[in-house]
C-alpha cells in the first residue's frame, strides 16, 4: 500500500498523535534515531519543519525498519488534512513538504432565509465553511446585520476530497447570486492579475464587489449601539453625550478585524477607551477600535484588510462585551453606516471581453438553479387538516 509517497509494506508502521509533553527530539530518541540526525533536523530544516510548532492532538507516522532494532526511518507529521511534511532520516537526513492528492468536485447551493444565513446553509446540509466565504464575498456590498427574511442565494463551489472519498472540506467560492432586500447582486471569481495570481470577484458588469472598507470590523457579530450625536444617557442624568462610535457586540475573544489597508498610529491603552488601535489608511481615512481584550498589532505595523489587529473585550468604560468603531473623514468622525465608502478599481477594460465570455455560461447556470421549497402556512396548515381527517 502506497501513501504519502512511500510504500508502507516496506516498514513497521506506527501511527499515532501528538500528546501533551510529547516533543520531536524524545519520539526520535525513543525510536533510536542517533542525536546528531536529531540535531540537524532541528538545525540545518526549520524553515520547513520547525519542530517547536507539532501541536497537541496532529496526526503523525513513524516508518520503522522491519529488522530487529525497528529504528525509526521516515517520520511523517500531519499539519492538516491535505499537507504533510515528511523528515526522512535514512542516509543523508533531509525533510520536505507535501500535499496528498485531492481532487474537486463542483456543486450547487442555494436557499431561502428564514432567520439568519448560517442556518439557511445548515439547513441545505452545507459545509458551514461555506457561510464565511459567502460573507467574505459579499463583505462590501451587504450589511449581512440586516439582511431580511426572504433574501435568498445561490452558490457554485468545489468541495475537496483526498483519494476521490475522503471529504476535506469546502473550496473557494467559483460564482453566487445573493438577492438582498429584492436587488440582485451576481459574484464571479476571476483572476484579474495573471502575474500575482490575484483573484477578486466581479459583478455581470465586470464591477469588482470590493470596497476599500470592510462595513464591519466583526463578522457575524450584532450593533448594539449607533453612531448617534443627540444620544442621552440615563447614568449621565439623560443628559446628552454624543456616541460618536458604532459598537458590534460580540463574545470575549472574537477576532477584531482592520477594515481597510493602513499603518497604525496607536496600540495602546487609555482612560474610558480601554486598549485600542487607532489605523491611518490614507490622507482622508483613519479608523480606531476601542475596548479590545488584547492588542494583535504594534505603532507603525503595516496592516491589510481583514488583517486579525486585536479581540473583543471589556476594558475602559463599557458594560459588555463589544468593539466601539470609529471612522474619520478629513479629520471629523462620521457614520460609516452612511458613507458612500470608495469602489475597488473595476477590471481592466482589455480582460472585460474575455471575463464577459467566462461569466456567460455560468450566469446562466446560476439562473437556472432552483431555491428549495419551503411550506408555507396555508400548505403546512392543509397538511395538518388531511392528517386530522384520517
Amino acid at each position: 500500500m502506497k501513501q504519502f509517497g512511500f510504500n508502507l509494506d516496506e516498514f513497521t508502521v506506527q501511527l499515532d498523535t501528538v500528546k501533551n509533553g510529547d516533543s520531536f527530539g524524545e519520539l526520535m530518541l525513543q525510536h533510536k534515531v542517533e542525536y546528531p540526525k536529531i540535531a540537524k533536523i532541528t538545525q540545518d530544516f526549520k524553515d520547513t519543519f520547525d519542530v517547536r510548532k507539532i501541536r497537541v492532538g496532529k496526526p503523525y507516522l513513524i516508518l520503522k525498519s522491519k529488522d530487529t532494532t525497528e529504528a525509526a526511518q521516515v517520520f511523517i507529521y500531519e499539519n492538516d488534512a491535505i499537507n504533510y511534511t515528511v523528515v526522512d532520516l535514512r542516509d543523508t537526513v533531509k525533510a520536505y513538504k507535501d500535499k496528498k492528492e485531492v481532487t474537486y468536485v463542483e456543486r450547487e447551493a442555494s436557499g431561502v432565509i428564514e432567520t439568519s444565513l448560517s442556518q439557511a446553509i445548515l439547513d441545505q446540509g452545507i459545509d458551514y465553511t461555506v457561510t464565511n466565504s459567502l460573507s467574505e464575498v459579499y463583505a462590501w456590498t451587504i450589511d449581512f446585520f440586516r439582511l431580511q427574511k426572504g433574501d435568498k442565494f445561490k452558490v457554485i463551489y468545489k468541495e475537496k476530497y483526498i483519494n476521490d472519498s475522503i471529504y476535506a472540506g469546502a473550496g473557494p467560492i467559483e460564482a453566487a447570486y445573493f438577492e438582498h432586500n429584492g436587488r440582485p447582486i451576481y459574484a464571479f471569481s476571476y483572476e484579474n492579475d495573471s502575474l500575482k495570481n490575484i483573484r477578486d470577484y466581479f459583478d455581470e458588469e465586470a464591477n469588482n464587489l470590493r470596497r476599500t472598507f470592510l462595513r464591519a470590523p466583526v463578522q457575524f457579530s450584532r450593533i448594539s449601539s449607533r453612531y448617534n450625536l443627540k444620544r442621552r444617557i440615563k447614568y449621565y442624568g439623560n443628559r446628552i453625550r454624543p456616541h460618536k462610535g458604532t459598537d458590534y457586540a460580540a463574545p470575549l475573544g472574537t477576532p477584531i478585524l482592520a477594515t481597510a489597508d493602513g499603518t497604525v498610529t496607536e496600540s495602546t491603552r487609555r482612560g474610558g477607551n480601554g486598549k485600542y488601535v487607532k489605523i491611518r489608511h490614507n490622507g482622508t481615512y483613519s479608523t480606531q477600535y476601542l475596548h479590545m481584550k488584547k492588542q494583535n498589532v504594534k505603532r507603525g505595523q503595516y496592516v491589510r484588510q481583514g488583517d486579525v489587529i486585536g479581540w473583543i473585550g471589556m476594558t475602559g468604560n463599557t458594560s459588555g462585551p463589544h468593539v466601539c468603531y470609529r471612522f474619520w473623514k478629513n479629520g471629523r468622525q462620521v457614520d460609516p453606516l452612511k458613507e458612500e465608502l470608495p469602489l475597488a478599481e473595476p477590471l481592466d477594460e482589455s480582460l472585460q471581453p474575455e471575463y464577459f465570455d467566462y461569466i456567460g455560461p455560468i450566469k446562466d447556470q446560476l439562473d437556472c438553479m432552483s431555491y428549495p421549497e419551503i411550506p408555507t402556512e396555508e400548505i403546512i396548515e392543509a397538511e395538518d387538516l388531511a392528517s386530522a381527517e384520517k
